[in-house]
């Protein structure tokens, strides 16, 4: 299945693949039809593979738990550390960072259950996604959301590729672990902020699923 947050470009990308694979087929000949093949070939397959957007069985244990944090992409972890978040949860905290790459699926989960407190559109430069920097500097959507064990925060930041962030989410929505809620189109990253006393379940160079893999378990406050 095709994701909803992808119409708009995959209807162009479709279009302009069927049209050189068209007029390869019936205007043109020898080595430039090939070549007009080839490349419309690609737009249509690249569209399936950019925006597919799979059924995802959430864990149970994300579902009967709120402590839970979910992977909110698919990806690569490439950084686990310390550091200061100053938007929402306004401390220190641990940071998980996922790579996307392009052949990843781009289609964004929520890691958590609670409720939207903080959005904030930042309009930025478009680093590598891999950049240790990007996580400041690049455009970005930031969400922080309340749950029933502390503040989380979450980043969709655009890479070199990526151009174009697509989330539903507003201060004041419910959301919860697992369910869809935007897209960050082509190579992207996406980094989560939670407090330091979780329990972290992945490593760095772990490959992780959206609304699949659980990235970390939260405990309750003193």
């Amino acid at each position: 299945m095709l994701t909803k947050y992808g119409i708009d470009n995959i209807i162009v990308m479709l279009i302009a693949g069927f049209v050189l694979i068209t007029i390869s087929a019936f205007f043109i000949r020898g080595w430039i039809s090939i070549l007009l093949f080839i490349l419309g070939l690609i737009l249509v397959v690249m569209t399936f593979i950019f925006f597919r957007d799979p059924e995802r069985k959430i864990p149970l244990v994300a579902i009967d738990n709120e402590n839970i944090i979910l992977s909110p992409a698919d990806g690569k972890v490439v950084d686990i550390s310390e550091t200061y978040e100053n938007y929402y949860i306004n401390g220190s905290c641990i940071k998980i960072s996922i790579f996307l790459s392009p052949l990843d699926v781009h289609v964004n989960r929520s890691p958590v259950t609670g409720i939207v407190e903080f959005y904030k559109y930042i309009k930025g430069d478009y680093l590598v996604a891999y950049h240790p920097k990007s996580s400041e500097l690049n455009e970005q959507s930031i969400i922080g959301v309340k749950t029933i064990y502390g503040k989380v925060v979450f980043k969709q930041i655009v890479g070199i590729l990526a151009r174009r962030l697509v989330c539903d989410l507003k201060e004041g929505d419910s959301i919860k672990a697992g369910e869809r809620f935007g897209m960050m189109k082509f190579g992207s990253r996406m980094d989560v902020f939670f407090e330091k006393n979780a329990e972290i379940n992945v490593k760095i160079g772990d490959k992780v699923v959206g609304g699949v893999s659980i990235l970390a378990k939260m405990k309750l406050i003193n």
